[in-house]
């Protein structure tokens, strides 16, 4: 789905001006996103393996929930609509505990070019897998699985036609951060 989103500069700061999504992706143009990362409090972490149809890696597993801040939304309110949407949980801002703002840039193609800030929060999962509700359209699968495997498996992107090839960095800040909680 095509959105309108603020446009940043290459050090995360506004601009004040906007672009739609697909302008933004094309044109390499940094914007910013959220990342949702759910654990449990026996130390599973909640994976989602991406919708085939979804132009970038298609049936990887990623993040709990992610997605696009519309223009001119607060971060934290972004991040409870999109885990409405994508998981079908309803939470409160409250919950969410943001741990960093990560910069990613991957170029998949000459015109697909994602330059994103992901400001990223942990939130613990309180109901069974079951309970949750994936959006067919973004989400293939869901599923917990323990932080050490998940830490064997993303750490060196040991594992990378399993994961989206987020950075090393990025994994360990997860799994340090979620151990913290635990």
């Amino acid at each position: 789905m095509d959105e309108l989103i603020d446009i940043l500069d290459s050090d995360g700061n506004a601009t004040d001006k906007t672009a739609m999504k697909s302008e933004a992706h094309r044109k390499g143009l940094f914007h910013p996103t959220v990342h949702i990362w759910f654990y449990t409090s026996n130390g599973q972490i909640l994976i989602q393996k991406r919708s085939k149809s979804k132009a970038i890696f298609p049936l990887l597993w990623d993040v709990s929930v992610a997605g696009h801040i519309g223009a001119g939304e607060n971060t934290e309110v972004s991040a409870v609509r999109e885990i409405e949407e994508e998981i079908g949980l309803t939470i409160q801002t409250e919950e969410l505990e943001k741990i960093g703002i990560f910069k990613s840039v991957h170029r998949h193609s000459e015109n697909l070019i994602d330059c994103e800030f992901h400001h990223t929060f942990l939130c613990e999962l309180k109901i069974p897998l079951h309970q949750l509700k994936k959006q067919e359209s973004e989400v293939d699968d869901l599923a917990l699985v323990s932080l050490i495997q998940f830490s064997q498996e993303t750490w060196g992107l040991a594992n990378i036609q399993k994961y989206v090839p987020h950075s090393t960095e990025y994994y360990k800040t997860i799994i340090k951060e979620i151990k913290k909680r635990l």
